[in-house]
């Protein structure tokens, strides 16, 4: 289902992935836009809302409130970096990486299969992390950024 103005985790803000998304859900939660069945996950810890707020060491509930005071993306960012973790480059690699593969053969891959199979995708080979089931979901394409990198590389000889 495509939402109006929720964008990809693939598009950045402060050079992090999701970033800019779970902010898109803050505000669409805030003005009662955000459809019903993105509730059940909205700043879930075990989620990437969780996961991103625990890297930033921030609360969610208080990137929340910021929000609600208003300000641009790359302000809100800003507030984030001064409240908790002003990343490093490598912390913002490690970070794009994690939340890339999310879903991947990992804590979120039991999630990943079982929503999966809710919609019928189990025969989807190429949707393999929650960013590739989000993009397919919300119509933004058949392919995925992350799963192409995640296939197995040649043997060493």
């Amino acid at each position: 289902m495509k939402v109006e103005g929720l964008r990809s985790p693939y598009q950045k803000v402060a050079n992090l992935y999701h970033l800019g998304r779970m902010l898109d859900k803050i505000r669409l939660r805030q003005a009662e836009r955000l459809p019903a069945e993105y509730l059940p996950n909205f700043g879930l810890i075990a989620g990437l809302d969780g996961h991103l707020c625990g890297f930033l060491g921030v609360e969610f509930y208080a990137v929340c409130e910021r929000v609600r005071q208003g300000g641009t993306d790359d302000e809100i960012a800003e507030w984030c970096f001064q409240h908790g973790l002003r990343p490093s480059k490598m912390q913002v690699r490690i970070w794009n990486e994690f939340a890339r593969k999310f879903g991947y053969d990992d804590v979120a891959a039991k999630f990943l299969a079982r929503i999966k199979a809710e919609d019928g995708l189990e025969h989807r080979t190429d949707i393999v992390t929650t960013f590739d089931l989000i993009d397919l979901r919300e119509g933004r394409g058949e392919g995925s950024e992350a799963s192409a990198s995640l296939e197995s590389p040649p043997p060493l000889r």
